[in-house]
């Protein structure tokens, strides 16, 4: 269990049997949706508009920063759907068929949603392949380690001035995907970006009133470095090393004994985990449990685009870390 300010990227967890059976069972019906596909007509199944680019992401919350993008000249699916759990997700066969149609592929990378390169190179599209969060200009990666070694927390996104830098990229590559737009899609990702500065500055006034004695908290995962780095909290522990690795008795104990010796103020729990193990360690040390934030999927509304979960999350934690 990681018990320290950690950034260990979560990977999905593997099924090799049922995965092999997917796609060796799959091969003959994307020969076939490929092939519908090459005269360039729009599907009868509920297929892109004609002349709109199609884009599949990993995640509800790329598939909305494509949407804000994009505009109408997009249509975006995202894999995993909304509530869903990006680190342990199974593929399904539909998922293949969107793959094989699509124009255009965003995943985040860092280890977070790689399983989306298999299903890529099974689906036999010709789509451009983009790592939204890797190799970014101006970010500070945050190193942490796994059973692997030393790995990057990928959830990047959290920090809404990295998230700006994730517009930027969608922006371009639409553009070099769509030339004849091209000056649309970067005038949609300005805009956009400049509403995403106006949000960073938001959440950095609100983030401020919280006082200094409530600024260090633990997580369920290891989702919030990120945000922490970016808006002045202190993450002095992980519950689980990765979701659906549930940490012994004795290490839950020791998480208790440094929330007790931190002063720990505040347990983040995600809106798409249990948080019982959270409400535990809360009723042994006092700390406040803030429920259902969204880190890796949207939610409904309020929180069913980026902007509406991040004033969401900032809301919730200003409930329980605030000043009274």
């Amino acid at each position: 269990m990681t018990i320290r300010p950690g950034t260990t990227p979560l990977r999905a967890r593997a099924r090799p049997g049922r995965e092999r059976g997917v796609f060796l069972g799959l091969a003959l019906l994307v020969a076939v949706v490929v092939g519908a596909c090459g005269t360039g007509t729009t599907p009868a199944d509920g297929g892109a508009t004609a002349g709109t680019l199609r884009v599949v992401t990993t995640t509800t919350i790329l598939a909305d920063l494509v949407a804000q993008v994009g505009g109408a000249y997009v249509q975006v699916e995202s894999i995993v759907p909304k509530g869903g759990e990006v680190h342990t997700f199974d593929p399904r066969p539909s998922n293949m068929r969107r793959l094989a149609q699509a124009d255009v592929v965003f995943l985040n990378g860092l280890g977070l949603d790689d399983w989306l390169a298999t299903l890529v190179t099974d689906s036999g599209t010709t789509a451009r392949v983009v790592r939204l969060g890797e190799n970014l200009p101006g970010v500070t990666y945050l190193a942490g380690t796994s059973k692997a070694g030393a790995t990057v927390n990928p959830h990047l996104w959290l920090d809404v001035s990295y998230a700006a830098k994730y517009v930027a990229r969608i922006g371009e590559t639409l553009a070099a995907a769509d030339p004849a737009r091209a000056t649309a899609y970067r005038d949609q990702a300005a805009a956009y970006g400049r509403t995403l500065a106006d949000l960073d500055a938001e959440v950095r006034t609100r983030m401020a009133t919280i006082p200094a004695a409530n600024r260090t908290v633990i997580s369920f995962h290891d989702a919030f470095p990120y945000f922490a780095a970016a808006y002045g909290l202190t993450i002095d522990g992980t519950i689980v090393d990765a979701p659906g690795q549930d940490p012994s008795a004795a290490q839950v104990g020791a998480l208790i004994g440094v929330v007790r010796d931190k002063g720990v103020k505040a347990i983040f729990a995600e809106a798409q985990f249990n948080e019982a193990l959270a409400q535990t360690i809360a009723n042994e040390t006092g700390a406040r449990v803030v429920s259902s934030l969204y880190t890796d999927s949207t939610g409904n509304a309020p929180k069913d685009t980026y902007v509406g979960m991040m004033r969401w999350n900032v809301a919730q934690v200003l409930q329980v870390l605030g000043a009274p």
